[in-house]
């Protein structure tokens, strides 16, 4: 820990540092918890940032500060960064790069799914893209083409062009299935480049973890900030109820557990159309029953392409297990799609 301790030291502290202890099993960073002398609990946070995912820390770290700064203009609690003692945001050692981020004290995460925390969750991430919207500084896209279905599509088509373990074949139903509705889940492309649809400042990672509360159940500050670029709200929208709204799991090999949750999207709609009542366009409301199908058929688009190319991107613990995910996913899309009308009378009833 001498070397942690080392890192922690290249910024802006006053305090003496004592001691730096893991914290928290985070997927993307190694995070540790920093102690100063003369204190019980962790004084700062010390994170090591995954280069691999987000390459350009440079880009990273002038989002986070211009989304922080604006925020913090607005007295709107969010995480506060401390910049190295030569003046950067962050260190790099000669091999990671790391940042140092003020602990926010007696806050809890949650990861339970229900009605209650989806509302919450809704009107969080709302209020959160209204904070942002009459941001003036520009914001990079840190990860170029991340929810762009288009993108995706076509590296889908690569992909059985190349068929390069031959699975092809195997899978030709999903992917008929999946060209079929191509038109219409690449509707928000569409409107953009007519000029009909905006990109605004999204989270871009929306899930209940990434709020913090009080002991009393109230909404300290959104955190994992990486993903926060210019995007359509059909992300923070999409993305959440993609996981949130799903009855079975993810890779759930009993299509039958899958089901959307009605429960679930009217109490997340709810919330997040309270939290941008302030900026919220008619096109854009009522195109969200298409962001919730949107984002189930784009992940089907991703497992489905990494599985014909021999799983080369994402982990997995068997060798069907891209296959098992396109399916759950294909079936939660499916039984969005069922609900389409369902949804867009909840909208406007």
């Amino acid at each position: 820990m001498d070397k942690l301790i080392g890192i922690a030291q290249k910024f802006k502290v006053s305090e003496e540092i004592t001691s730096v202890k893991p914290m928290g099993e985070g997927l993307i960073n190694d995070t540790y918890k920093v102690f100063v002398k003369g204190a019980d609990a962790p004084k700062y946070v010390l994170q090591r940032i995954n280069n691999a995912i987000f390459q350009d820390v440079d880009m990273l770290m002038d989002n986070i500060n211009k989304v922080t700064a604006h925020l913090q203009a607005k007295n709107i609690k969010t995480l506060q960064f401390l910049d190295t003692k030569d003046g950067k945001s962050y260190y790099f050692d000669g091999e990671n790069y790391w940042r140092l981020m003020v602990f926010v004290p007696d806050s809890l995460t949650y990861q339970t799914i229900n009605a209650q925390f989806s509302r919450i969750a809704g009107k969080s991430f709302g209020e959160f893209e209204s904070a942002l919207a009459d941001m003036k500084e520009p914001l990079g896209e840190i990860i170029p083409d991340f929810h762009n279905i288009e993108f995706r599509l076509k590296q889908l088509s690569d992909a059985v062009a190349e068929d390069r373990v031959g699975r092809v074949k195997e899978v030709q139903y999903y992917l008929d299935e999946i060209f079929k509705r191509e038109e219409k889940m690449t509707l928000g492309e569409r409107l953009f480049r007519e000029g009909k649809l905006p990109k605004r400042v999204c989270h871009c990672d929306t899930k209940v973890n990434n709020m913090l509360f009080d002991k009393d159940g109230n909404v300290l500050c959104i955190i994992d900030l990486d993903t926060v670029m210019p995007s359509f709200v059909f992300s923070d929208y999409g993305d959440f109820l993609r996981t949130a709204a799903n009855t079975g799991m993810e890779d759930d090999p009993n299509l039958d557990n899958i089901d959307f949750n009605m429960e679930i999207f009217e109490a997340f709609t709810k919330g997040y159309l309270e939290g941008t009542k302030a900026f919220l366009l008619p096109i854009e409301k009522e195109n969200l029953p298409y962001a919730a199908m949107l984002f189930p058929y784009m992940q089907t688009v991703r497992f489905l392409a990494d599985y014909i190319n021999g799983d080369t991107y994402y982990k997995i613990k068997y060798p069907e297990h891209n296959l098992i995910r396109t399916k759950a996913q294909w079936r939660l899309f499916e039984r969005a799609e069922a609900k389409e009308i369902e949804m867009m009378k909840f909208l406007f009833k």
